[in-house]
């Protein structure tokens, strides 16, 4: 299984509240809604593609409808949030690690795991490691607190 971590990031919440919040996706769903209009417009436009559940985010691509679920038997309460492939053409799991710091500070690193065939490897290597570098971005600026 080939991984693509983010850079080391720091979140100004505590990792309980980011774990909690994290593995209940459908707080997100709330929130995109009621603040879209202060998403770019590329963003707003993609809102549309993406649904969520209770525990598991749908995502139409390209390839066809990929569904992430909250993968509770390898998540770790207050340290990391595995979410597992259920529909997608390659196996594959997004995964978030938590470190606290400190009671209002906790440090995060986010990683992409798949298998990928050989012969793909090299067309998306630098795509994923890119994705995994935004994403890992993306989660520290989330207001978990007021999710």
């Amino acid at each position: 299984m080939d991984t693509y971590k983010s850079d080391k990031q720091t979140i100004a919440c505590n990792a309980g509240t980011i774990f909690s919040k994290l593995t209940n996706p459908s707080l997100f769903k709330a929130q995109l809604e009621a603040h879209a209009h202060e998403l770019p417009a590329e963003a707003r436009e993609n809102l549309g593609m993406v649904s969520f559940g209770d525990d598991s985010i749908a995502i139409n691509s390209p390839l066809g409808e990929i569904t992430m679920a909250v993968d509770h038997e390898h998540s770790v309460e207050g340290r990391k949030v595995v979410y597992s492939a259920l529909q997608s053409p390659v196996k594959f799991n997004l995964v978030v690690n938590l470190e606290p710091r400190d009671e209002q500070l906790t440090d995060s690193v986010a990683e992409i795991n798949l298998d990928l065939p050989f012969f793909m490897r090299a067309m998306v290597d630098s795509k994923l490691a890119d994705g995994a570098k935004k994403f890992g971005e993306v989660l520290a600026r989330l207001p978990f607190e007021r999710l």
